[in-house]
């Protein structure tokens, strides 16, 4: 059962394959574009957030970490001593009550997450951007090989679309160019604003 006590486990397990050890080209690519430093940002299923230690370093302060593990975000705060402890949260991403960020950032959260939950996802992250607010990240596409009884789980751009194309303004899924080695041929770009 992918609860918390899993994810716990997981990472006392040291069974995290999914983390690339370092923020992924892309992810770190679109940061480089966003210049208001100030912007709110969600980092869902964060786990040890690479992310989060880059845009940090570039001098965004508004960045908001959530995780079910607590290992994960100790972690982080162990590294990152001067990171406001109070933006490290130990909670089910569906029952956070925080709301109007800028960006939440997608980086093998989706795809851990039971695919039942999906289309409660897409509705989750409406709910907590703001207006014109930009969903953006990778998704695993069908192309990799995944174990169905997951996690990771795959999917495919038409399904993805079905979740976010409803209630976004703006959906784009496309094939990522510019993937870690790992990853390429297997990741999907998003950029999705409400």
């Amino acid at each position: 059962m992918l609860n918390k006590n899993y994810w716990q486990t997981r990472y006392a397990e040291k069974r995290t394959g999914w983390d690339a050890g370092n923020i992924t080209t892309p992810i770190k690519e679109y940061f480089d574009t966003i210049l208001n430093k100030n912007a709110r940002i969600l980092i869902p299923g964060c786990g040890n957030a690479h992310e989060a230690t880059y845009l940090f370093a570039q001098g965004f302060k508004n960045i908001f970490l959530c995780d079910w593990a607590q290992s994960p975000l100790d972690n982080f705060a162990l590294k990152n001593p001067e990171f406001p402890q109070q933006q490290l949260i130990c909670r089910n991403f569906f029952e956070l009550n925080i709301v109007d960020f800028d960006y939440v950032i997608e980086q093998t959260f989706f795809c851990a997450i039971n695919p039942s939950l999906r289309k409660s996802y897409a509705k989750k992250v409406f709910e907590i951007l703001k207006h014109g607010g930009t969903l953006v990240g990778l998704l695993f596409g069908q192309a990799l090989d995944l174990n169905q009884e997951g996690p990771p789980y795959g999917g495919s751009k038409d399904e993805y679309l079905s979740y976010f194309e409803p209630i976004f303004s703006k959906t784009v899924i496309e094939e990522c160019q510019n993937s870690i080695a790992p990853r390429q041929g297997v990741e999907l770009f998003i950029e999705i604003v409400k």
